[in-house]
């Protein structure tokens, strides 16, 4: 639950029992249930504008480009030619608008559950649902799950940016979504899904991971910084049926010039490859 006292708002969640982040507001911007979710969105004092659902934070001005920028090119400069992209999820518009930059992505498709966060997101969020104003993107409202179900060997990459696995998104992490996205790719298809963060969620990392591993021939792990998330970190599963795919090597490497046309705050060559880099005692959990 969230608690909002003296101007100040706690996130607190089950999965992560006896720590908590904490941000001042100026203004409360938003609060209403819609058919899935609670959403808040918050003006800050230092984190500019703040999503919430069901108490947990989703995303905030300050650093969101982080998440959105490394789910959306770790796939994407793995492929050789991402055509065509499925997004499950992200009804903010910050990972439309991300894989949209991508010069080799000639379609999105993207399907969310909650109309009612796409609607809150263009009216509060502009900064990142500008990703619907996206000429190559068509926006479903549905679920995911039932949309490639209708949908088999048609997309290039798959991203699943969904909230944490509670409430509405507990069945995006479970082994059965892996394989649908399977059916639902084209030959050397790439999945991209958040996985939690090894410091408060490794039993997560580590079912996330075993189940991408039983549908993929090629999978791994990745993490990138987010000060607002639990323990500062986010990560995510990537998994190929291209079995000669070196995650750690972007076949696509854009130059300085094409990072700052696009527009690119975080993501770069080497971030991509130190992504892939995990302590020693996160590789000795997993490969457990």
């Amino acid at each position: 639950m969230d608690v909002l006292k003296k101007n100040w708002f706690s996130e607190s969640c089950e999965m992560w029992p006896g720590s908590t982040f904490s941000f001042e507001v100026k203004e409360e911007l938003y609060h209403e249930k819609s058919e899935y979710q609670d959403i808040q969105v918050f003006d800050t004092i230092s984190l500019g504008r703040v999503l919430v659902l069901d108490g947990i934070i989703q995303c905030t001005q300050k650093d969101e480009f982080s998440y959105q920028e490394m789910i959306s090119f770790l796939p994407l400069c793995c492929h050789k030619n991402p055509e065509k992209v499925l997004i499950v999820g992200g009804g903010d518009g910050g990972v439309a608008r991300d894989v949209s930059k991508h010069p080799k992505v000639k379609e999105v498709v993207q399907v969310e559950i909650d109309a009612k966060v796409i609607e809150v997101s263009k009216k509060y969020l502009p900064f990142m649902a500008v990703g619907f104003e996206s000429k190559k993107l068509t926006l479903h409202v549905g679920d995911g799950f039932e949309f490639m179900k209708n949908h088999s060997n048609e997309f290039d990459v798959i991203i699943t940016d969904s909230s944490d696995p509670i409430g509405p998104a507990v069945s995006l992490f479970q082994e059965n979504y892996f394989a649908l996205m399977k059916t639902a790719l084209k030959p050397n298809g790439i999945v991209c899904s958040q996985a939690g963060t090894f410091w408060d969620s490794m039993s997560l990392v580590k079912n996330t991971l075993r189940f991408c591993k039983n549908q993929f021939p090629k999978a791994a792990y990745a993490t990138t910084s987010v000060p607002t998330y639990p323990c500062g970190q986010i990560g995510f599963v990537i998994g190929s049926l291209d079995e000669s795919v070196k995650f750690d090597e972007p076949i696509t490497r854009f130059t300085l010039q094409e990072i700052k046309n696009m527009n690119l705050k975080y993501y770069n060559k080497e971030i991509h490859k130190a992504a892939f880099a995990l302590p020693s005692f996160v590789t000795s959990e997993i490969d457990s």
